[in-house]
């Protein structure tokens, strides 16, 4: 087994491995009851399956001009989706939007608490 063909079964190994993921939030998204737990798989799946099908095609591209830009994209969605699913889970909840929770639990004291906190 050479080296290019271990290189290409690994970059593929990962981009399989991130597809999967993105399939499971996808299906996280429908199977979820609200807003704030669609959110939550979708975040961590689109992340995480993200971050794996880029990391794979560092693995295929070798070094080159290519796996450093891959490296900035993988930056980018690192740091940036979690904080736009926060952001957009605090307007859901400024909108007035209830999450869905356990039994006993009120949903309208931590959302008002939530909203009026101050970061």
């Amino acid at each position: 087994m050479t080296l290019d063909l271990l290189r290409q079964w690994l970059g593929g190994g990962l981009a399989l491995a991130g597809g999967v993921f993105m399939l499971i939030g996808a299906i996280g998204l429908i199977r979820m009851p609200d807003v704030f737990t669609r959110m939550h798989a979708a975040s961590v799946s689109d992340t995480l399956g993200a971050g794996l099908i880029l990391v794979g095609l560092m693995v295929l591209a070798g070094a080159s001009l290519v796996t450093v830009k891959l490296v900035f994209l993988v930056l980018f969605f690192g740091l940036l989706s979690p904080v736009a699913t926060h952001a957009v889970a605090r307007a859901a909840l400024h909108a007035g939007v209830k999450p869905v929770l356990a039994e006993g639990v009120e949903a309208e004291t931590i959302s008002e608490e939530a909203v009026q906190s101050k970061p």
